[in-house]
């Protein structure tokens, strides 16, 4: 089935046109709102071939397609249909739905959402960008080694300078896509975020009296300080003041007073507030991280390793992953790189170990449907898409759910213990082996894949016997 058609078939099963009140997509899903749910046919959209998984939330339908395939999908099915594409709920009917989804909700959940609203269409840029800087360091690498004669140098230059295009102006890019996420002009939150790694920034320090010279890191200001943190509080500010503003301000003086007015307020307390308070919580984030991620000692990297990639499936199905992005974005701009991607990106392939695991059990009890099912979402899982696993196979047997998640651990506590650190972060498994800052921290995440495999695989064969396969 080809993409159009595919599309076709999800807007058909999804209620038609009609009941769609807004389609997007992220890396590996089309996101879809729909007016009436009792309208949606579930189960004829999880039998759809090319659908991998389905996951709903509320109104909201989340069909699982791979990555480069949800956006081509989602894009045909936008022309196709009409359809409005947009994260944001356009009507009173999608507003009343989304104030009953906040009352089963909580704080907590929503800023979590907040946040994945924020970073999801960034994701492709920030692969990007990882993988350019990733081949940017090896080609450098291999160029001081004499492996490459140094005509290669231009070449280093020039990956170098695509990723730096995203990653040296992160803070822009966030500050824009903050602005859009709260309802501010995305230019003013461009404008916070190009503050926030202003040069001017060091200077006005200085003045105040609040730069150590000595170790410029440790200054109550400098450039960079509080990081995305610090951009994504000041233009959620930015959005209230801006919008107090506009409704003070006689519509003729608005496209004058409005930004000027807004910024200049904004950016005070921005500079002077928030970036020094932002900056201190930042860096006792990353001391606290530092205890159990960069230990000096390998027990405690052993066991922080193992821990974290056991449970971070868990966390995913709760809806918890996606306050790591902070995270990850703070290590990437204090060390130059993240180190806890490459550990959380293990729970995938414990997965895979797992099914490869049931996959022989039902070849040996004759499952067909467990065997159809695993040898589509296999090669999926191999490069780091795990929903269909998750959903199709072990969520549903459960123990599998937990035995996968064991095996992983075994291969995040090697990731961990090696010190691997990738430029950026994004799909897992085995297409995530170019984020890695070395070709040598290439081979450890490639080795911590292996580990995973093979202990998921055990662990699960030891653990689930002939007629938990047979009656799943």
């Amino acid at each position: 089935m080809n993409n159009r058609d595919l599309a076709k078939k999800i807007v058909e099963y999804l209620g038609g046109k009609e009941n769609i009140i807004n389609s997007y997509n992220c890396m590996t899903r089309m996101r879809s709102q729909v007016k009436d749910k009792s309208k949606v046919n579930e189960e004829a959209l999880k039998n759809i071939d090319g659908v991998l998984g389905l996951v709903t939330e509320g109104n909201s339908f989340q069909v699982v397609l791979g990555p480069g395939k949800a956006k081509k999908v989602t894009d045909e099915a936008i022309e196709l249909f009409g359809l409005v594409r947009d994260q944001k709920q356009e009507d009173w009917q999608a507003n009343k739905q989304a104030v009953k989804e906040n009352q089963k909700s909580n704080p907590f959940k929503r800023g979590l959402k907040l946040i994945a609203d924020i970073f999801i269409p960034l994701i492709p840029a920030i692969v990007a960008a990882g993988l350019f800087q990733g081949l940017a360091s090896l080609c450098g690498q291999l160029i001081d080694q004499g492996t490459l004669a140094e005509s290669w140098k231009i070449v280093n230059l020039v990956l170098g300078l695509m990723g730096g295009a995203f990653l040296g102006y992160f803070a822009i890019y966030t500050g824009i896509r903050s602005a859009e996420v709260f309802g501010a002009t995305p230019a003013l939150g461009g404008m916070i975020g190009a503050m926030s790694i202003g040069a001017n920034i060091n200077l006005i320090s200085e003045y105040l009296g609040l730069f150590n010279a000595e170790v410029p890191l440790e200054s109550v200001l400098t450039t960079g300080k509080g990081g995305i943190i610090g951009v994504i509080l000041a233009v959620w500010i930015l959005s209230k003041v801006e919008k107090a503003v506009r409704r003070s301000v006689p519509d003729v003086l608005d496209i004058i007073v409005t930004p000027f007015v807004s910024l200049l307020f904004t950016g005070l307390l921005y500079v002077l507030v928030i970036m020094p308070v932002t900056g201190y919580l930042s860096d006792l984030l990353v001391s606290a991280l530092s205890v159990i991620i960069n230990s000096p000692s390998p027990v405690v990297r052993v066991i922080s390793g193992f821990v974290l990639s056991a449970l971070f499936l868990p966390m995913v199905l709760l809806g918890l992953h996606h306050g790591l992005i902070p995270i990850y974005a703070i290590q990437l701009e204090t060390l130059g790189g993240v180190t806890l991607f490459p550990v959380l990106a293990m729970a995938g392939a414990g997965q895979v170990g797992a099914a490869i695991a049931i996959y022989l059990k039902a070849k040996k009890v004759g499952n067909q449907r467990l065997i159809k099912v695993i040898a589509g979402a296999l090669p999926a899982g191999f490069l780091g898409v795990g929903e269909p696993l998750i959903y199709g196979v072990t969520l549903p047997m459960f123990k599998p759910f937990i035995t996968a998640g064991l095996g992983a651990g075994f291969g995040g506590a090697f990731v961990m213990l090696m010190g691997v650190m990738s430029t950026a972060w994004g799909p897992s498994g085995l297409v995530a082996i170019p984020l890695m800052q070395t070709g040598q921290q290439m081979l450890y995440y490639f080795g911590g894949l292996v580990i995973s495999y093979i202990a998921g695989f055990i662990i699960t064969s030891i653990a689930i016997n002939n007629n938990d396969v047979a009656n799943a």
